[in-house]
């Protein structure tokens, strides 16, 4: 089954939309599936990541938040954990 990356953008976000085309090889050269999710679009969301965007969510669990490193995600999407 394939793995399913979300990514917690704001659409007034300059750095969501870096990180949007940042990922967006990776997770698909793992064979993942790339959503984006406006947080402003749901209340519990906005609640939850409040300004604390963009948040890198790999299968319901946070991965990673603001910076995301290529070959981190790539090792995470691979099933590779760290530690």
């Amino acid at each position: 089954m394939a793995r399913q990356v979300e990514l917690m953008v704001r659409r007034t976000c300059g750095s969501c939309a870096r990180v949007a085309e940042q990922i967006r090889p990776v997770v698909e050269g793992a064979g993942a599936g790339l959503t984006l999710r406006d947080v402003d679009e749901s209340p519990e969301l906005a609640m939850e990541f409040g300004d604390r965007v963009p948040v890198v969510v790999i299968d319901g669990e946070e991965f990673a938040c603001w910076e995301v490193d290529d070959e981190e995600l790539a090792a995470e999407l691979a099933g590779n954990r760290a530690g």
